[in-house]
Order: structure tokens, then sequence, then C-alpha cells
């Protein structure tokens, strides 16, 4: 997949479309040979899928949207959000190990500066070191604005101090971007180390035990007197609270798609087991009452993803869209929720089983709802956005 042309648009319109295609095509057919036969048993082992990233590796999954002079594939959002979708489809923890290392690349390919392009986002390219980003802190999730991480500045390094939280892929990560406090403010500060559980002033603290999302690390990291270097600052100093943020976009509309895969996993599996399903001599699918919950599962989820490549092309266009990734992120997680839990009623008795893995969406499809921001936070960022807009006008 490495060699696939671009889905750029440089061929036109539908040759971009065609080429999109063909790769998510390819990472459909990776995602039923290569994961949904393993994706449960390794779920359920809450273990690492070293193969299948190697795999990822080995497709450029994790230099989709790095541009091609810095070794990546140059791809655009809408073609990330599709292959996000694909991932989610067969197990929701692989978007996970894409999305926060996508984010960090973001943040290195529209704020650093050349010589930090040119050092770091090569090696992410090829998966060869994995990024984490990290801003939420025990005391400061939601709340970003009370990071007490602090970065004091020592001659040519910062002196890194406090304690980070839900880090996603942290002890594997060898890139991590990080928001500190320093003296102009928030900073963006972006932390080498090797992959593993402590180097140089950096342990992970905790890991951390999970309803779903099983098979990828969240952890506590904390930091003792871990220098790093001033030149390892992401643009100035004091913007990074809102360089991060502007990032985080990416995140919620990684969300949004991999809602979108939960959901459509989710319905999939009803329509198949509806059809096949007999009571009263007929299949359950011939059914009025499962019908109308067919409809309404098949129609939440087309919004959804319509939604979510709304908010991928107006990102992508260099548009505001805060308020359009709020949505997607929001409908979108929120739907994964609902039809996770309308396809195990469907199911009935077997669909509570582990036999199947309609339990693990609906364990998996409440992180969704909370990750990037909760959904209360959502609907705030929604209105504000809104507003803003309505008095600019």
């Amino acid at each position: 997949m490495a060699a696939t042309p671009r889905a750029d648009g440089a061929d036109g319109a539908d040759g971009a479309d065609e080429v999109r295609q063909q790769i998510i095509d390819t990472v459909r057919r990776f995602v039923a040979n290569e994961v949904i036969p393993v994706a449960s048993d390794l779920e359920r082992a809450d273990q690492f899928p070293a193969d299948i990233v190697e795999q990822m590796r080995a497709m450029g999954l994790f230099g989709v949207t790095i541009p091609e002079r810095y070794g990546g594939l140059g791809l655009d959002l809408v073609t990330y959000v599709g292959i996000i979708e694909e991932l989610a489809y067969g197990w929701m923890s692989l978007t996970g190990i894409v999305n926060t290392h996508t984010m960090v690349a973001t943040l290195l390919a529209t704020h650093g500066n050349e010589e930090q392009k040119e050092r770091w986002l090569p090696t992410m390219a090829t998966g060869a070191r994995r990024g984490a980003l990290s801003l939420s802190e025990p005391d400061a999730g939601s709340d970003t604005r009370n990071i007490s991480c602090k970065a004091v500045r020592d001659g040519d390094e910062y002196v890194v101090n406090g304690t980070k939280a839900w880090v996603t892929n942290g002890e594997r990560a060898g890139i991590v971007a990080l928001a500190a406090r320093t003296e102009e403010g928030i900073s963006a500060l972006i932390v080498e180390k090797e992959p593993g559980p402590a180097f140089e002033g950096i342990s992970v603290s905790k890991h951390i035990g999970k309803l779903g999302y099983r098979g990828i690390e969240t952890v506590e990291m904390a930091y003792v007197d871990h220098r790093v270097p001033v030149a390892n600052l992401v643009g100035a100093a004091g913007r990074g609270l809102s360089q991060i943020l502007g990032v985080l976009e990416i995140g919620r509309i990684n969300i949004a798609a991999r809602a979108c895969g939960v959901a459509r996993a989710a319905f999939d599996a009803a329509l198949a087991y509806a059809s096949q399903r007999t009571t009263f001599g007929k299949p359950i699918a011939e059914h009025q009452a499962i019908q109308l919950k067919l409809a309404d599962m098949a129609t939440r989820l087309e919004a959804s993803r319509l939604l979510t490549k709304n908010a991928a092309e107006r990102k992508m266009s260099g548009l505001r869209c805060d308020v359009e990734a709020g949505m997607a992120k929001l409908f979108a997680s929120e739907t994964a929720f609902e039809l996770a839990t309308e396809a195990m009623r469907i199911h009935g008795g077997v669909g509570y089983t582990t036999d199947l893995p309609i339990e693990r969406y609906y364990r998996d499809a409440p992180l969704m709802m909370i990750g990037e921001g909760t959904n209360e936070i959502q609907r705030l960022v929604i209105a504000r956005g809104l507003l803003a807009r309505a008095n600019s006008a």
C-alpha cells in the first residue's frame, strides 16, 4: 500500500475517489483476513496486537496523513476517516494506536519547524517510532487550563516535573507530545524516550484497567526532573494549548470514524442475525418490531458517516471545524452505543454471551462518548462555536 498513488485529487475528483476506495478496500480485506479472526481472543486477554501492528506498519498506516516528502503516504483526511472506520469495524482498539500517533504527527506537521519535521516525521511515517499525546492530568481532564505539569527553563533545557493521565500508547511510544506549564503559559514539548516502563526520569506509574478498549495500554506517566531540550519546543512558548486543541479536532474526527466502524459492525451483525433467526415460523427480520429497529439503526449510522465525512472535508479544506468535529463525535459516539445496545437486544440472550463480538461492541462504545472530550463538553463546544459564528456574521 505504501506505493499507492496519492488520493489528493491530482488526477481529478473521480481519480481521487477511485484511489481512495482502492485503499479503503485494501484495509477492509486486511481487517477481514487478519483482524476479525483474532480480535476477540486478543481483546479478552488484553494482549497488545504486536503482529497486527507490524502488518499495519508494512501497509503504511502510521504515515497515512504524513506528507510524502517526509516518507508518509500524504493521503487526505477523508481517506484517513475511511481507513479508521474499517479498522474499528474489526477491532476498535487498533484505531487508538493510530489516532494518538496521527495527532502528534499533525502537531509537528502544522506547528513544527523544518528541522523538527525532518528529524521526527520520517520515523513516525514508518511506525518505527510511535507517538503519544499527553494532555490530561489526574486533576485536569476537560479542564485543560488547570494543567499543573511544569517545565522550568534551565539553560538550553526544560526540567519537567508532573504526572500525566490517560496516555494512550504511553509505554510503547518513542515520541510524546507533552503539554506542560512554562513561564509563558502552557507549551507543547516533544519528549523523546525509549519504549518501556521507565526512561530517564519518566516512569509509567499506573496501567489503567478498562471496561473495553483493551489490548492497548492506557497509562499514567510520572515525570521527575526529566530534561527536554529547548529545541524540542513546538511553536512558540505559551501557545501549546491552542496548538493541541486544534490537533484534537483530528482526534475527534477519528473518534467519530471509529464510532461509525463499531456502529456498522453492530448493525451488520444485527441485520444478519435477524435474517437468519426464526420465531413463529419466520425470520425475526419479518417482524415489524425488528424492522423498526433496523430502520432507525441504519438511519443513524448513515447520518453519523455523513457528519464525519463533512467534518473531515472541512478540516482538509482548511476551514474551521470545531463545531463540525464536535457534532460528528457527539452524534456518532452516541449512535455507536445505541446500535451496540440494539444489536444485543435483537440477538437476545446469545448477544450477552462472549460467543459473539456483540458484547465487545457494547463495552467499547462508551469510550467514544468520553474520549477526546466528553459528549457533555462537545455540546458546550458546539454551542459556543455556533454563538461565536452568529456574532461574527
